[in-house]
């Protein structure tokens, strides 16, 4: 069995995962990355995708928005915006999100935020797949 280490995610309204993995991976704004214990120490600004957490029972999944990942060679501690466990996401409501952020950034008024409408797009969609 792969050496096991301590992952934690916060997100501002609470602890949303603290246990012992032998690997996470999860998206950041460089790219996909999978840790081991004894990576090298970095940090990295969290892009909206799939976190996974390898347990010894199997495998998390959860949702994991915008944030920064702290890697030390024993520890991995997620700062998110926004974690939510599968079943906690509302499918109809993300539906909705992406409804509207396809309608803004379709749309031809020049007034929107589009960096902003393809981010709530974005995560409207990571909230779909998770659903599903």
């Amino acid at each position: 069995m792969a050496d096991m280490f301590t992952v934690k995610v916060i997100t501002p309204d609470r602890v949303f995962y603290e246990g012992e993995v032998s690997m996470v991976e999860l998206k950041t704004t460089e790219g996909d990355i999978g840790v081991y214990k004894n990576h090298i120490p970095m940090t990295c600004i969290v892009a909206p995708g799939v976190l996974n957490l390898y347990e010894a029972a199997g495998v998390k999944k959860a949702a994991l928005h915008t944030g920064f990942v702290e890697i030390l060679q024993d520890q991995v501690t997620i700062l998110a915006e926004v974690a939510e466990w599968p079943e906690e996401i509302d499918k109809n409501r993300a539906e909705e999100a992406r409804i509207r952020a396809e309608r803004r950034l379709s749309g031809k008024d020049g007034s929107i935020d589009v960096a902003r409408a393809e981010l709530a797009l974005k995560k409207a969609l990571l909230r779909i797949k998770l659903s599903s």
